[in-house]
């Protein structure tokens, strides 16, 4: 399938579907287009001085997801030896280049990076963090982060995604989030998670109460999050149960402001500071914990449709 470079812009096209990337500005996907609609927003005017802050595409969150603290100290993180680092939110993998592989064989692209001196001053462990998608057809896309650990010692990490996906802010009212069995949580201005609610299986994305919220799976899900518009025809689904996938630990739901023309549905592997609460999918906030230098690889999949 063509991989077009245009401007650092990669495409991948299958039939009526394309996929753009910029793969220097953090391995971004930054659209996806199904017979010319937006399915991925992208703002028309993005500010490529700061690629973090583009409100669009799917941000690859890694080593870590959200806002951490030490002592109520806002972007700092502290490892399993009790060092206090630095730690930008969502971590550093959305600001650094990737290295872009396309598959012959299928309308697919991956995307890599490992450690380097920018990366060890505040995160000295060795690895590899891969994103993989592949156009499975036209209106199907399947999505694998593997991480793996290069060097000897564990590898601590809870990866997520950040798909802004295209909704005017008009219809948020009659836009609805289905979700298998979930507990509900939020995160407090001290940085402390809430207490567990129970979640409820159907949301309207004008509730201010699912802004900034974590809705974490309760087991293995016995169905796909699916997103209801009805004022654009569309139903999109992200099926989290993956067979040989890390179990998926939560879904992030957020707007940015009330005219914002996109809503955010994110798939996490954990919750900010999982490294000292546990709040992450076993294996992935202590990744090879027994198996030193093992270059061992976690992978954690989902299919967007």
């Amino acid at each position: 399938m063509p991989l077009s470079p245009q401007q650092d812009i990669l495409e991948i096209a299958q039939d009526n579907s394309v996929l753009r990337f910029a793969p220097q500005a953090g391995g971004r996907l930054m659209s996806w287009l199904v017979d010319g609609e937006s399915v991925i927003h992208w703002p028309e005017h993005a500010d490529w001085s700061q690629p973090a802050r583009i409100r669009g595409g799917n941000p690859l969150l890694f080593p870590f997801l959200g806002r951490h603290r030490v002592d109520g100290k806002l972007g700092f993180w502290r490892d399993a030896s009790g060092a206090v680092r630095e730690l930008p939110m969502h971590g550093f993998a959305r600001d650094l280049p990737f290295e872009a592989h396309a598959d012959v064989h299928s309308a697919g692209l991956r995307l890599v990076f490992g450690d380097s001196e920018a990366t060890r001053t505040d995160y000295p462990f060795g690895f590899r963090f891969e994103a993989a998608y592949t156009l499975v057809d036209a209106n199907t896309l399947d999505v694998a982060l593997t991480t793996t650990n290069t060097g000897d010692t564990r590898l601590p990490y809870y990866a997520g995604h950040h798909f802004y996906f295209t909704l005017p802010h008009t219809q948020r009212g009659e836009t609805t989030l289905e979700l298998p069995p979930t507990e509900s949580r939020r995160q407090l201005p001290d940085g402390s998670i809430t207490a567990a609610e129970p979640g409820e299986p159907k949301y309207t994305l004008d509730e201010a109460r699912i802004i900034d919220s974590f809705h974490c799976l309760t087991g293995k899900p016995d169905q796909p999050v699916r997103l209801t518009a009805p004022g654009l025809n569309r139903v999109v689904t992200i099926d989290l149960n993956r067979s040989g996938s890390l179990p998926w630990y939560a879904v992030t739901t957020w707007i940015e402001a009330p005219e914002s023309d996109f809503y955010c549905v994110e798939p996490w592997l954990g919750l900010p500071d999982a490294i000292p609460t546990a709040w992450a999918c076993a294996g992935s906030n202590r990744s090879n914990g027994n198996r030193r230098a093992a270059h061992y690889g976690f992978e954690a999949a989902l299919i967007v449709a």
